[in-house]
């Protein structure tokens, strides 16, 4: 039997969920939670690297996040598909793993894949849940699904803490050595691959930690409020600004 996770990331190709929100998957992990990951194409779009090296690197990635497993499915990069076909295979894992949650990029965003991404795995994750939709699986829904932030910003409607385990995201994200800032690459130098966009995923962190008090914290967007139960204690260690 497949085993079940707590929490489903997906990403429309290799390297969305570690640069947007590794810090927090690898936090969850680190409180004794199941994640997994779930990349909807092979990156094969991109300029560097190939397919192949992707996935090799992918896997390195989940590893060091701690993931219980990372699926690499094939929507199609730079034109990802969201039919039918391609929304019940989502449903499929959806209640194989029997998340608890989902968490998915933002659903506007510069990428259209990332775009199509939040939609699809939206709307998957309500038919998921529709006992009248027959599969071989039982139906399930999570309880919702939560946005991570890429090229765009909006207001988050909560930070998480990810301060102890931002080396650890940084690990996963040094995993993809094909696409990021490497002084003997002989490949093209493209957007990521400046050494620039690493030092603005550093100062993105160091940003949304300072909105909660910590050195360094993940954004996300919720279309229902998260529950508070600590009212006090959420605000632990702040004052007025």
């Amino acid at each position: 039997m497949t085993d079940k996770v707590d929490l489903i990331f997906f990403g429309a190709h290799p390297d969305d969920v570690e640069l947007s929100c590794g810090g927090t998957a690898a936090k969850l992990v680190k409180d004794g939670l199941r994640i997994g990951i779930v990349d909807l194409t092979r990156g094969e779009m991109g300029t560097r690297g190939t397919p192949q090296t992707r996935r090799r690197e992918a896997a390195s990635a989940a590893k060091a996040l701690g993931a219980t497993f990372r699926q690499q499915l094939d929507f199609g990069d730079g034109n990802l598909r969201t039919g039918r076909e391609e929304e019940l295979e989502l449903i499929a894992i959806l209640r194989a793993r029997q998340p608890k949650l989902v968490i998915a990029p933002y659903p506007d965003d510069r990428h259209p894949d990332h775009t199509r991404t939040g939609r699809l795995v939206t709307e998957a994750s309500f038919y998921a849940g529709l006992k009248s939709l027959k599969t071989d699986l039982p139906a399930h829904r999570p309880q919702t699904v939560l946005y991570y932030l890429q090229n765009y910003m909006f207001a988050p409607s909560f930070v998480v803490d990810v301060t102890t385990t931002w080396k650890t995201k940084m690990r996963a994200v040094a995993a993809y050595k094909s696409q990021f800032h490497d002084p003997k690459s002989k490949e093209p130098q493209t957007f990521i691959s400046d050494p620039k966009f690493l030092e603005m995923i550093e100062a993105r962190g160091k940003h949304f930690g300072a909105l909660i008090g910590a050195a360094y914290g993940e954004a996300f967007v919720s279309k229902q409020p998260p529950r508070i139960d600590d009212l006090v204690g959420a605000y632990s260690g702040r004052e007025v600004q």
